[in-house]
């Protein structure tokens, strides 16, 4: 599968990206409120997880011109995460996915701010939703502050995915950074 998806343009990669993302987001929205039974479950937990897996695969193939490790790095948050979402798995009222979530994005975050072909105000929304994210270590706080930290968390997630869905990434900067990464 990876080799297909390096057959594709990052541009094309970025917006596929945004694309399942965006996706992800409305199934789980529209399972949490409208529906139920086996369909809400499958709305709810499989088909978003399914997405957002197809996302952390398109995502490392744009952002591994970074840094390869790093990259790596944030394919394991978002697999841990979501595997944690599929079960959940949660320990002491701390929902562990969230957690792996937020680390998933602190990392990715990161990446878009080394990037050369991203404006770098987009790897700060992402980092910002990260954090976010990790507040799930403190379930009182959580809740405290729900429901707020979660629409602060789906903004600072969204707008880059949204931008990636959108305008997606500058191609020659991308080339020139993927470049760099095979010389070095």
């Amino acid at each position: 599968m990876t080799e297909a998806i390096r057959e594709v343009s990052p541009g094309l990669r970025a917006r596929l990206s945004g694309g399942f993302y965006v996706f992800s987001v409305l199934m789980a929205v529209l399972a949490e409120f409208v529906l139920r039974g086996r369909l809400g479950f499958f709305a709810a937990v499989v088909f978003p997880i399914a997405c957002y897996f197809i996302v952390v695969l398109l995502l490392y193939s744009i952002f591994r011109v970074v840094k390869r490790r790093l990259s790596w790095a944030f394919v394991f948050f978002g697999i841990a995460g979501l595997t944690c979402e599929a079960v959940q798995l949660q320990t002491r009222g701390v929902n562990i996915g969230m957690v792996f979530h937020g680390f998933y994005c602190i990392v990715l975050g990161f990446l878009m701010l080394r990037s050369t072909f991203l404006p770098r105000i987009l790897g700060v929304f992402m980092a910002l939703g990260g954090l976010v994210w990790l507040l799930y270590l403190l379930p009182r706080v959580t809740r405290h502050l729900s429901p707020w930290n979660t629409v602060v968390g789906l903004i600072g997630e969204a707008l880059p995915m949204l931008w990636l869905l959108v305008i997606g990434v500058n191609e020659q900067r991308w080339k020139e950074q993927a470049g760099l990464a095979t010389a070095s």
